[in-house]
């Protein structure tokens, strides 16, 4: 894989001296040191994408089978009881966090 960033200003990717774009330790690889936002300004984690991603490769989730070892059944009815202590809820968006994300059912 090629990685390939160009700035018109190479001073750009600088924030009061401090570099936040380097090469990673692992070979073809390049780390940003803060938040990333693509289509805002003010990402609040280390990756914000406001619109439509698309991905020509696989995503890994810890939640992926993928990662996963030892994967075996379980006694139902165990799990059933354990079901039963958990706290289920409904909740509504609040309202200026829908707003920034574009969601209209809140």
């Amino acid at each position: 894989h090629n990685f390939f960033f160009q700035a018109s200003n190479p001073g750009q990717f600088e924030n009061d001296g401090d570099v936040l774009w380097q090469r990673g330790h692992v070979p073809e690889t390049i780390v940003y040191h803060g938040r990333v936002g693509i289509n805002t300004d003010a990402p609040d984690e280390a990756l914000v994408v406001c619109g439509n991603a698309k991905v020509m490769g696989r995503v890994m989730h810890p939640s992926d089978s993928r990662a996963k070892q030892n994967i075996r059944e379980v006694d139902t009815n165990e799990q059933l009881r354990r079901i039963t202590q958990m706290r289920l809820v409904e909740y509504d968006y609040k309202p200026e966090f829908a707003s920034v994300m574009g969601i209209k059912n809140t």
